[in-house]
């Protein structure tokens, strides 16, 4: 090279310096290493214990539970906290009703002209929450895909005979359940379909005893009805439902159904602990995660789903940021510490909670939720799940970029938003986000997803902590801030 050369390629080098210089992201705020290295260790004790095998993957209702909330208790009242349930007389745990069921048998018998059709359990099922319900010789009102416009009165008390539909069938059946009638039976395709229906009804499920609704629910083919009703029949009646025209009315045959299932009802808890303001009457700042996971998950070898990333390091992230709030205090407002039970069932310890808060909802300034924390690396950007819904944007993009911290996919967090328990928290109108770099977008949490989550391989080894403790110190400046009534004031309702 010449040495014109030379000089021309140094300074293409310093201008290009130069303007990686100019373009160059803020640090990061963090703490000094040692500090993040003490941090990172209260972390993977947390996880250690929590996604040990002696807590049989702490599933609800099991030794499992027992071992958490223990752990948990002793951890909120090892820092400083007292209990936030408000009732002396449950202090630190609040009560989750809970009841799980699993399907145990069925029949279903058509009868017309003194004729009896049994369904062969390829060509039908019937389900219900309940120990046993049934019914026996119901008349049928066939309302083929209607829902909206079927008087209430008409099919009260009655069996109702919808088609099914791919996407709509469960919110018709919904909506149709609305009328009170006896039972519903919906009409799929084929064998193939009511295996797929049995697979879905036939899991083990748990569900509020608020809101359990003890219903009759059964799935039969297109074949059966043909049987039932005659097939040139029940083909125009198909055909008939797709029109303009149709018409709901009564089938001739009658059907008798009965559904069976193995129940047990039984009471969980949400932990939740008190960080006192000294402002009282100034509103709560709450942070929350579920310390539920699902038990046993595999079917071969180790069976134990640990949930060391689902969620012992979201409860992990939320404990190391409790001790570090009460080191910082004291705080304006009142700050709670929730830790909810039945998240992978439905959200259903958030929405007990919400359903019975120990303090009124509207003086919740904001909620902050952790899941699944231990994925990205230190330096990631922040998936902003709830990003619009709240008055907390303002004061979390300030908070962010003052930390050097920056948002990533906003379409890929906001897809979560009603998959985490802020979201049983934003319908009853509290302030609720969920700030975390594991879901700032698919290239982050994809691999998580189709390698460990809800797998046995979900363990300690698989954590990393790096965007964890980044996540963390994000949300004490954010508590900080939004707990001090001089910085933060919550906008007018």
């Amino acid at each position: 090279m010449t040495m014109r050369g030379r000089i021309a390629a140094r300074l293409i080098m310093a201008a290009a310096f130069l303007t990686l210089s100019a373009c160059a992201k803020a640090p990061l705020a963090t703490v000094p290493a040692p500090e993040r290295a003490a941090i990172a260790a209260n972390l993977t004790r947390d996880i250690n214990v929590l996604a040990s095998d002696e807590f049989g993957g702490r599933e609800p209702g099991t030794d499992g539970e027992t071992r958490t909330v223990a752990y948990l208790i002793e951890q909120l009242q090892s820092a400083g906290l007292t209990s936030g349930t408000n009732d002396p007389g449950s202090a630190w745990r609040a009560p989750v009703d809970l009841v799980n069921t699993t399907p145990s048998g069925s029949d279903i018998t058509f009868e017309i002209g003194g004729e009896n059709i049994a369904v062969g359990s390829d060509q039908g099922a019937a389900f219900t929450t309940a120990r046993r319900l049934l019914i026996g010789r119901g008349q049928m009102i066939f309302v083929g895909f209607e829902a909206d416009s079927i008087d209430p009165e008409s099919i009260e008390g009655k069996v109702v005979v919808m088609l099914g539909e791919p996407g709509a069938s469960a919110a018709r059946r919904t909506q149709l359940f609305g009328a009170n009638p006896s039972a519903i039976i919906t009409v799929v395709e084929d064998e193939a379909a009511i295996e797929q229906v049995g697979r879905g009804y036939r899991r083990e499920n748990v569900i509020l005893a608020s809101e359990e609704q003890k219903r009759l629910s059964g799935f039969v083919t297109h074949d059966a009805m043909r049987a039932a009703n005659g097939e040139a029949h029940w083909n125009a009646l198909v055909e008939e439902a797709g029109t303009d025209n149709f018409s709901p009315g009564p089938l001739e045959a009658t059907v008798s159904m009965e559904a069976m299932s193995n129940r047990r009802e039984f009471t969980s808890s949400n932990i939740i602990g008190l960080l006192p303001g000294a402002v009282p009457g100034s509103g709560a700042v709450f942070l929350l995660a579920h310390w539920d996971h699902l038990g046993t998950c595999g079917d071969q070898g180790d069976l134990i789903c640990n949930g060391a990333v689902d969620n012992a390091s979201g409860v992990a992230v939320m404990l190391e940021l409790t001790r570090r709030l009460v080191a910082s205090g004291p705080h304006d407002r009142d700050i709670y510490v929730l830790a909810t039970s039945a998240e992978e069932s439905g959200l259903l310890g958030a929405k007990a909670f919400a359903a019975e808060p120990p303090v009124a909802l509207e003086s919740v300034i904001a909620a902050f939720n952790f899941d699944t924390s231990a994925i990205a690396p230190s330096g990631s950007v922040v998936g902003f799940v709830g990003e619009g819904r709240t008055p907390l944007d303002r004061v979390i993009l300030e908070v962010m970029e003052a930390s050097g911290r920056e948002l990533g996919d906003r379409e890929f967090a906001e897809s979560f938003v009603r998959r985490q328990d802020g979201w049983a928290l934003l319908e009853r109108g509290v302030p609720a986000v969920f700030l975390s770099t594991a879901f700032s977008s698919q290239i982050t949490l994809g691999p998580y997803l189709a390698r460990d989550y809800h797998r046995p391989s979900d363990e300690i080894g698989a954590i990393e902590l790096g965007g964890a403790i980044d996540d963390l110190l994000l949300h004490q400046a954010l508590v900080e801030r939004i707990a001090n009534t001089a910085l933060y004031t919550p906008p007018a309702q």
